[in-house]
């Protein structure tokens, strides 16, 4: 990422950086260009003392997240719940939520119509880093604990005082209908170059109301979930690559913990990234899934159900398969949903997450396995 100190993008920054309670003389910004969603900027101003501090600034994107002002109450409830949490437990909330700066106007946001929309500013929390890939079995383990540590910390919320910001966001039957319809459509003309792709999920399609299901029937409690645990979304100290802080808020949600943590078995048991072309390279690794469900259940397991523990390693393999129907629907709909940076980039995506679907699918009588002695190991 190129610094920009003067030009078109820095010139926004600037505008738009101005518009939040932040201190000192803008110097640079860059653009931060790792999600699919939000446009996102990092920028950086200088104190009259000489002190140089970086903030976050993120314009909800509209097309997603057709209520942003709800978003942002949803965000604002659930950092000030953890705070208020973390102040209680440990007497400092440093770095284990983000923190928004107030705007013009007295909100915690602004709309600038000629700057594409609603705009919030964060923290940047300094000495952090982010993988979009995880590296090695540790990273896996501070993933699985970060999110597990968030639902911890949300647990006590009602799940009801949180706003949908994307109806049925993670209801897999109901994305299966829409990869249908779209199919059916083929709005694009790009039908024929998935009939592959499209037989396979037809072929899974009698277990994806499984967890809707188990949910409807009350056997599975709803409860405030992150809805997007990619390992991308976890702050990780620099040095030690201990988790510090989970990012990425607008799609806190009432949902099952099932949805977090089979995103989790997704993003954070393959070493691959979900562009990867070469099918060869996307498999789920079993030491990573091991510390995933480690991290995840050292956090959770005193408020997790039985029900729900007995569903992790399925949620691995349902999630990943959404996501799957989710790029392809998108492919299908003319790329409207996530960022592209090719006309094939959502195919190559959704191939790639069918892959690993299949990869995890092979392996779930070992992951029922290792999470059964994991729980028999904190009953001991």
């Amino acid at each position: 990422m190129s610094q920009l100190r003067e030009g078109a993008i820095a010139d926004r920054i600037a505008r738009i950086g101005d518009q939040f309670a932040i201190n000192g003389d803008f110097l640079y910004g860059e653009e931060l260009r790792n999600g699919h969603i939000n446009t996102t900027y990092r920028a950086c101003y200088r104190t009259d003392d000489g002190h140089v501090d970086r903030y976050i600034l993120q314009r909800i994107n509209s097309y997603v997240f057709k209520d942003p002002a709800q978003v942002m109450k949803n965000v604002e409830k659930v950092t000030r719940h953890i705070s208020w949490k973390v102040l209680r437990r440990r007497k400092n909330a440093a770095g284990q939520t983000l923190t928004l700066y107030p705007a013009r106007g007295g909100r915690n946001y602004i709309n600038l119509p000629e700057e594409g929309g609603m705009w919030r500013c964060y923290n940047n929390i300094e000495g952090t880093h982010t993988y979009d890939v995880v590296e090695n079995t540790r990273q896996a383990y501070q993933a699985g604990y970060a999110f597990g540590s968030f639902q911890e910390l949300v647990s006590d919320m009602n799940p009801e005082d949180i706003r949908e910001s994307i109806p049925d966001f993670h209801n897999t039957p109901k994305r299966f209908d829409a990869l249908q319809k779209s199919a059916a459509v083929d709005a694009m003309h790009r039908v024929d170059s998935c009939k592959d792709e499209l037989e396979l999920v037809q072929s899974w399609s009698s277990q994806f109301s499984k967890l809707v299901d188990m949910q409807n029937n009350a056997e599975l409690p709803t409860r405030i979930t992150h809805n997007d645990t990619k390992i991308n979304n976890v702050m990780l100290d620099e040095d030690t690559d201990s988790a510090v802080c989970v990012i990425d808020l607008d799609t806190v949600m009432p949902g099952l913990s099932l949805y977090d943590f089979g995103d989790m078995v997704r993003s954070a048991t393959c070493m691959a990234s979900e562009d990867e072309k070469d099918l060869s390279k996307v498999r789920m690794e079993m030491p990573f899934f091991e510390s995933l469900a480690e991290g995840y259940l050292d956090a959770t397991h005193d408020f997790l159900t039985k029900a729900e523990v007995d569903m992790l390693a399925f949620s691995g393999w349902l999630i990943t398969a959404e996501i799957a129907m989710r790029f392809l629907t998108d492919y299908l709909d003319g790329d409207k949903y996530f960022r592209c940076d090719y006309p094939e980039h959502n195919l190559v995506r959704a191939r790639n997450q069918l892959a690993l679907a299949k990869s995890i699918r092979a392996n779930l009588p070992r992951m029922q396995n290792h999470i059964k002695k994991l729980i028999k190991s904190y009953d001991d």
